[in-house]
């Protein structure tokens, strides 16, 4: 049995999550990510105290590791590794878009594309079967009418994330198919579960943010 924490920072809203194995116990949502520092200490203690629970009781920390927000990334890994350090836990990192394609993962698509909006026409955006392995890994895009035609031909895809709503208006394909998700923690539990049971843990003195710096044309 593991019980974990799970923090995310890197998308519009900060969230945690409470988790026991891949099952979540309690979620906790904040809506503006502006006070992402402020709230999240205070959320913690709360969320812990309500199911009687110490920093010592948890079997590890998660949080999402990016790509996302620079600031949102910088405050929920210095708080996970700052809490990890205090308990003497493990800390877990997971991939935000990953996490956001758990989100989407109903079988009603082939392949899943979140997308986190990087400002102008670029995205961090990655591409996962419904089996969340990478068809395309994480990547930071600049999004034109041809971007995933090749994919397109073959295969049904659920574009979804704020990144997403400027893509639907550059394209129109029958497998193009545009969902309005909400993600957050709650959508780490199976990924943390599953990194716990493998023993893979992180760093905890040089994990760092992924902030997907690099850019690249259109994928085909």
């Amino acid at each position: 049995m593991s019980i974990i924490l799970n923090i995310d920072t890197a998308v519009q809203t900060s969230s945690i999550c409470l988790a026991e194995n891949d099952k979540p116990l309690d979620v906790k949502i904040n809506p503006s990510q502006q006070d992402s520092a402020a709230w999240l200490h205070v959320a913690i203690n709360g969320l812990l105290q309500e199911h009687r629970l110490t920093l010592q009781q948890l079997d590890a920390i998660a949080v999402s590791e990016g790509p996302g927000s620079y600031t949102g990334l910088r405050v929920g890994m210095s708080t996970a590794k700052g809490l990890c350090y205090v308990s003497q836990k493990p800390l877990i990192t997971i991939n935000t878009l990953k996490m956001m394609a758990v989100a989407a993962q109903d079988g009603s698509t082939g392949l899943m594309c979140p997308m986190i909006d990087a400002r102008r026409m670029e995205v961090f955006t990655a591409v996962f079967d419904q089996q969340l392995n990478y068809i395309l890994p994480p990547t930071n895009l600049v999004l034109n009418e041809n971007s995933f035609q090749e994919l397109l031909k073959y295969n049904s895809i659920a574009f979804f994330g704020n990144g997403s709503l400027k893509f639907q208006q550059q394209i129109e394909h029958p497998n193009a198919i545009f969902k309005a998700l909400e993600t957050s923690a709650l959508f780490m539990a199976s990924l943390s579960n599953e990194k716990f049971i493998k023993q893979e843990f992180a760093n905890l003195a040089y994990s760092q943010p992924f902030y997907g710096k690099d850019f690249y044309s259109s994928p085909k």
